[in-house]
Order: structure tokens, then C-alpha cells, then sequence
């Protein structure tokens, strides 16, 4: 009897309060929303993503064996078809880099910069790739601001020194000898190892007899 009363009680409420209507039927609709979230990551999402594992594999051996035009035509529907995927993303960075060997850095940085991997490596690598894109079109101030970039998204011995070198490049190219400096001077200072390999105190006090900062 209890019971009964309960469910008409609420039953009267919801017929006689808006907004607990209102708030009822937003909950339902969120509801509905996670639901359909949930089913679509389990059901259409995750199986997708698997097979784009394998999808590119083909455009890859054909950039492997320098054949470029090849490896744009089979990459180009991987990526339309699993973006945001984890193959897909792959292959994306891929017809980016091909495009590059085309010299078609436009159609590169588009690629580029659409690329959204959890390999902090080859994000690095995909923002230096845009670095390389925009010294190639002569843009140095941008190049620099990628490059920058991309020395510090996941500092490590093998690309932050690399990229700092590359931005120190391109710095004194836009005639940036501040900025320059401040690249070569990090990398003798914390990657010694590479910045003995590159002979970097010349490329210091190259940078140094041009800086504002006497």
C-alpha cells in the first residue's frame, strides 16, 4: 500500500512540477547519451580500430621501396576511412612524410598537423616533420616556433637536441641570434654528447658576435 502511494505521489509531482519534469527528462536523455556512448566504443569503435592496425601496412612497404606516388594513393583512403584511429593516425604521418619527398609541403603540413598519436616519439618527430615543412617554404620564424615544439614535447637525448639545433638554424636564418644562442647553449649544456658531435661551441659564438645581447 505503501508502495502504491509512492509511485502516485511521484506520479503527481512530475505531473505538477515543470522542473522536476525537466530535470527527469534530462537525466533520462543523458542516460540514453552514455548508453549509446558506451555501445558505440565497445561495438563499432574498438573493432575498427583493430583492423585499421593492419590497414596501412601496404602504403608503407611502398614508401619503403621509394615508391611515392604509390604509397600516396593507398595511404590517402586509409586515412579518410580511420581517422582518428590508431592506423589511421599512423597513416597519416606517413602520407605526410611522402608528400614531403614530392615537395608538396603544403599538402604535408595538412597532413602533419592532423596527426594525434600516443607515441610521444613520433609526435615529436610529426611536429619537427612541420618544423621542416616551413623551413623548406623559407617560413623560419614558424620553423623555429615547430621546432621549439617539438624539443619540448618529451625531452630526451636523441630529438630535443636535435630540434634545438634545427631552431637555432632557423633562428639565425630570421636573424634571431638571441634565440639562437639560448638553442646552442642548451644543447652544450645539457647534450653535451651531441653537441660534440656537432661542434656547437662554433655555432655559439657564430650566433654570439651578431646577439643584441652584448
Amino acid at each position: 500500500m505503501l508502495e502504491n502511494f509512492s509511485v502516485q505521489e511521484i506520479k503527481r509531482q512530475l505531473e505538477s512540477n515543470k522542473n522536476m519534469r525537466f530535470i527527469t527528462y534530462a537525466v533520462g536523455g543523458l542516460l540514453v547519451l552514455v548508453i549509446g556512448y558506451f555501445a558505440y566504443i565497445q561495438f563499432m569503435w574498438k573493432p575498427d580500430n583493430e583492423k585499421s592496425k593492419d590497414a596501412y601496412w601496404i602504403g608503407l612497404n611502398y614508401a619503403s621501396q621509394d615508391s611515392t606516388d604509390l604509397a600516396i594513393e593507398t595511404l590517402k583512403p586509409v586515412v579518410n576511412k580511420y581517422d582518428g584511429k590508431i592506423g589511421g593516425e599512423d597513416a597519416q604521418f606517413i602520407l605526410g612524410r611522402q608528400y614531403m619527398s614530392k615537395g608538396e609541403f603544403k599538402k604535408a603540413l595538412e597532413q602533419l598537423e592532423g596527426v594525434d598519436v600516443e607515441d610521444t616519439y613520433v609526435s615529436a618527430m610529426a611536429i619537427g616533420l612541420q618544423g621542416d615543412c616551413y623551413s623548406e617554404m623559407k617560413d623560419f620564424k614558424q620553423a623555429t616556433e615547430k621546432y621549439l615544439e617539438a624539443a619540448g614535447l618529451n625531452e630526451n637525448e636523441m630529438t630535443t637536441p636535435m630540434y634545438l639545433f634545427k631552431a637555432g638554424l632557423t633562428s639565425e636564418k630570421s636573424n634571431d641570434f638571441d634565440t639562437a644562442v639560448e638553442c646552442y647553449t642548451k644543447i652544450r649544456d645539457d647534450y653535451p654528447q651531441y653537441g660534440s658531435q656537432k661542434s656547437i661551441e662554433k655555432y655559439i659564438a657564430r650566433s654570439s658576435s651578431k646577439t643584441t645581447k652584448k
